[in-house]
């Protein structure tokens, strides 16, 4: 199990570089379909795991001068103190009920990544930047109750406001790590959190993040994501279902 974790791991480390995000998610899948973690305990876990990752990125995009801080603020001023009241509202959800949560959230993400793949998206149209509050109350809630990274609704949010896809995503980034931080210090406050589980996913994203960018040198990254993003579509439309 260790070896199969610590590979997991690496191939998620190795993926939320090149798409993004904190990779919470599928951590989360892992834990609660591999392991057979409760999904409280697979919530607060998934956070910690993540956070290595989001650090990583979030320093590779800073380099390139993409962040936005302006746009990434306003969101955090909803996305912080929902993360908090989510993970408040996570201790009274019923482990049945949490478990539909999560499925819903993961088959409604595994389509919309089916779909992107075949379906480009086109250039967004800006609107009221107060959307901000909007997506960010989602982010963090997503956070806070299911141990998702929330990353989906940010960069949603930040296109929308008309922010470029590399600004989105280099914004995004540092705005994960704090509701990130501040989720997992919440859930783990309870004391639910599989260390020695997600310890080995985190040493094998580490590895992965660290090593990916200098394997992705030598292809061409476009082509690259064509191809994982219908194979992590699906991968979180299988994890959907085991986790019912």
């Amino acid at each position: 199990m260790t070896f199969i974790l610590l590979f997991l791991g690496f191939i998620i480390g190795g993926f939320v570089i090149i798409m993004g995000g904190g990779g919470a998610a599928l951590y989360l899948g892992i834990l609660t379909s591999l392991v057979g973690a409760s999904p409280a305990t697979a919530a607060a876990t998934s956070l910690y795991t993540s956070i290595p990752s989001l650090l990583i990125g979030s320093y590779s995009h800073y380099r390139t001068g993409n962040m936005k801080f302006k746009y990434g603020n306003r969101m955090l001023m909803t996305a912080v103190p929902f993360t908090i009241i989510g993970s408040i509202l996570s201790k009274f959800i019923p482990e049945s009920v949490y478990s539909w949560l999560i499925f819903i959230v993961f088959f409604i993400l595994g389509i919309q990544v089916l779909y992107q793949s075949f379906h480009p998206s086109k250039k967004q149209k800006q609107l009221n930047p107060k959307v901000a509050y909007f997506y960010g109350t989602l982010s963090g809630l997503m956070v806070g109750i299911a141990g998702m990274s929330g990353g989906g609704p940010i960069v949603s949010g930040l296109l929308v406001m008309g922010l470029t896809m590399q600004e989105a995503a280099a914004t995004s980034s540092y705005i994960l790590i704090i509701t990130s931080i501040v989720g997992f210090l919440s859930h783990a406050s309870t004391g639910h959190v599989a260390w020695y589980a997600g310890t080995m996913l985190l040493i094998g994203a580490i590895i992965g993040a660290a090593i990916m960018p200098y394997l992705l040198s030598k292809y061409d990254p476009n082509k690259v994501t064509k191809v994982l993003r219908p194979v992590m579509g699906v991968i979180m439309l299988i994890m959907a279902f085991t986790s019912i």
